[in-house]
């Protein structure tokens, strides 16, 4: 665990380099999936607009390490010592006179896990997690977290912390223009386990990794579920092969997005999306409306179906935009970077920056009698095509019905 907080939440520093994956650039730390309450908290406190005095304050930062309480009580206790230190939190906030001012409306916390971690009223599992988000006081404040539950709540999604937190602008610019000339040799690369847990009628991953594995475009960082494979938890092997790669494959793991969104983001790798929860209906702070600009997205249904051949789908998308979608890729790696809390971006903003203004204009519009929540209009969903229009690809009826489909919605918007 001391490992894991060190250096301001970051971890401890990459010492070898990663194997030369990132000599000569700066801010490269073994980052926890899972560190973002410690790296929040640390930004937050050299953030430039920070008062004392909460009369004047326009949201009020609440610094209780809401994923790390979950992880100490993750197995082996009873719901009552889950809840403990939530309902400890939820009763002294509501005594103190800054609740009473908006009833915690204007407050906001981070909980550097998923939403589903903090709502186990609402979950499949009732020995899972605690209930902070299904609390008054949950349900009133705005909690940041890593994926948000998508049930009109309270719970905002950030980005998983990644790898690189730069120190200064000089870092970001020069990493960025680093992944735009950077030589990808792979078509589309998987890094993860199977999951074989999963049931089989949503069983999308086990279909991808199959694929991949038939490929002779495909290269895949393959890892047992368990600690004793190294691979998974070695940046260097994670980010060389990203910055190695046009497309990323992002089926969903334990939930419906994975930390390695971000990571291969990072490395300038254009995601491939199987679940519009993935990203489409996730960090809306972060993440642009125009998801087809810098991903692809291929339902999962026809990839369990074997309806789709994931290689085709990726090589029928001409080059000219391809090269597009990964500048609009590259152009995105501040918005989903976590720089070194010890230090301050001067121009450029990162994902803390983001999200603060994201809690600032939710608390805005609230103080205006707006309605707000964390879930996205039905209307915003992205539409369900794919993104090439090229005809070299003959798949089965139901792809070719979509395709037609996506030719139709690009004239309707042009």
């Amino acid at each position: 665990m001391c490992g894991v907080v060190s250096n301001a939440g970051l971890g401890r520093p990459l010492a070898d380099r990663a194997d030369g994956v990132i000599t000569g650039e700066a801010g490269w730390y073994g980052t926890h999936q899972f560190a973002l309450d410690a790296i929040f908290h640390s930004r937050m406190k050299q953030y430039e607009c920070l008062t004392n005095h909460s009369a004047v304050a326009n949201a009020v930062f609440v610094p209780f390490y809401a994923g790390f309480d979950f992880a100490r009580y993750h197995w082996g206790y009873d719901n009552a010592t889950r809840d403990a230190a939530s309902v400890d939190l939820a009763e002294w906030l509501m005594a103190r006179p800054q609740w009473r001012r908006m009833w915690g409306r204007d407050h906001f916390l981070v909980a550097g896990r998923t939403g589903w971690d903090f709502r186990r009223s609402n979950n499949v599992d009732p020995d899972w997690g605690n209930d902070l988000l299904a609390m008054p006081a949950g349900r009133n404040m705005s909690v940041l977290v890593l994926e948000s539950t998508l049930l009109h709540g309270s719970d905002y999604s950030m980005p998983y912390p990644t790898y690189f937190h730069p120190r200064s602008d000089a870092d970001v610019l020069r990493w960025q223009d680093r992944m735009r000339g950077q030589r990808r040799a792979w078509l589309m690369a998987f890094v993860g386990a199977p999951r074989p847990d999963t049931p089989v009628n949503i069983r999308v991953r086990d279909h991808v990794i199959a694929q991949c594995k038939a490929s002779s475009a495909c290269a895949m960082l393959g890892c047992a579920r368990s600690p004793g494979s190294p691979q998974c938890h070695a940046p260097g092997d994670i980010m060389r092969l990203f910055q190695t790669t046009t497309f990323c494959l992002q089926p969903p793991g334990d939930s419906c997005t994975r930390r390695s969104v971000f990571d291969s983001m990072v490395a300038g790798c254009i995601p491939v999306f199987f679940h519009t929860a993935s990203a489409y209906k996730q960090y809306r702070w972060h993440l642009p409306r125009d998801h087809l600009n810098y991903s692809v997205y291929i339902p999962d249904a026809d990839v369990r179906r074997r309806n789709v051949s994931i290689e085709a789908v990726l090589r029928a998308i001409p080059p000219a935009t391809v090269e597009r979608m990964r500048e609009e890729v590259i152009k995105l790696i501040p918005r989903v970077l976590y720089a070194d809390p010890r230090s301050r971006l001067e121009t450029i903003k990162d994902a803390v920056d983001i999200a603060v203004e994201g809690v600032l204009d939710t608390v805005a519009r609230i103080k205006k009698g707006e309605y707000v929540d964390s879930g996205r209009p039905v209307s915003e969903d992205p539409p369900n095509l794919y993104v090439s229009t090229e005809s070299a690809f003959r798949p089965k009826s139901v792809v070719s019905r979509m395709m037609m489909r996506l030719k139709q919605w690009i004239q309707g918007h042009r």
